[in-house]
């Protein structure tokens, strides 16, 4: 399987950026998953995508993460989660191929600074 091209965001990225910047807060990757859902409620991706997705999105500087507070977890009955939120970086590069895929058919691999 040939390697990715060095800058390029997969469309799954775009679209967990986009995700991002809709919900306007850090949010949780289950809650990401599930706006990412279908209409009829399917999942887009498994969740092991969406967790590798992350943490190469965040090694780039496209997202930042941290743990939310024990105390808010604990009074819901459940583990800490944590949440993931856009970066400078990376709402740059949603509204660079925002505008480089307004005009083009399909959803090929946008790449920083070029094309695929």
């Amino acid at each position: 399987m040939p390697r990715r091209k060095q800058g390029a965001v997969l469309p799954l990225e775009l679209d967990l950026l986009d995700a991002l910047i809709d919900a306007g807060e850090p949010t949780h990757g289950f809650a990401l998953a599930a706006s990412l859902a279908t209409g009829d409620g399917r999942p887009l991706t498994a969740h092991g995508t969406l967790y590798k997705a992350l943490g190469r999105m965040q090694e780039r500087g496209l997202v930042s993460s941290s743990w939310e507070d024990k105390a808010e977890a604990n009074a819901q009955g459940r583990p800490p989660r944590r949440r993931y939120e856009v970066t400078g970086e990376g709402r740059a590069v949603a509204h660079a191929a925002a505008a480089a895929r307004s005009g083009a058919a399909g959803r090929a691999p946008f790449v920083l600074g070029g094309t695929a």
